[in-house]
């Protein structure tokens, strides 16, 4: 796997680190500034902390194609949700955050998990 890469891919598990940290810490006055229960918000935090260690803990065991994919498929998600998040509360709607933060809670253990059980990388570089 390429250098740039793999700074890359950790840099995005560290992100989610960082941000389940904000989340965690800050989870009454961020979920109210988001309109989100404080237990969504905790909820939200374990599992972005767990995906990004997940992340980070693959970054030699997975192709860069297999990152990249699964990297593009959450991020789409998460600029999506964000969106009809922001929709939702400019439309008056208190469901905003939750739309946006619950993503976050479904979406983080899944992609962990769907990189998790993906093939080794071979000698090569090509996954087996």
């Amino acid at each position: 796997m390429a250098r740039n890469m793999a700074i890359g891919i950790v840099a995005d598990g560290a992100f989610k680190v960082l941000l389940a940290a904000v989340y965690g810490l800050g989870a009454v006055q961020v979920g109210r500034q988001l309109g989100v229960a404080p237990w969504l918000m905790i909820a939200s935090a374990v599992a972005l902390l767990i995906c990004g260690e997940v992340e980070i803990r693959y970054v030699r065991r997975r192709s860069a194609r297999t990152y990249t994919r699964l990297m593009v498929g959450y991020d789409a998600g998460w600029a999506l949700t964000a969106a009809v998040g922001l929709l939702l509360a400019r439309g008056g709607s208190s469901a905003g955050g939750e739309v946006w933060i619950g993503y976050q809670l479904l979406a983080a253990p899944v992609f962990a998990a769907v990189l998790a059980r993906g093939r080794e990388v071979g000698p090569a570089g090509q996954e087996s």
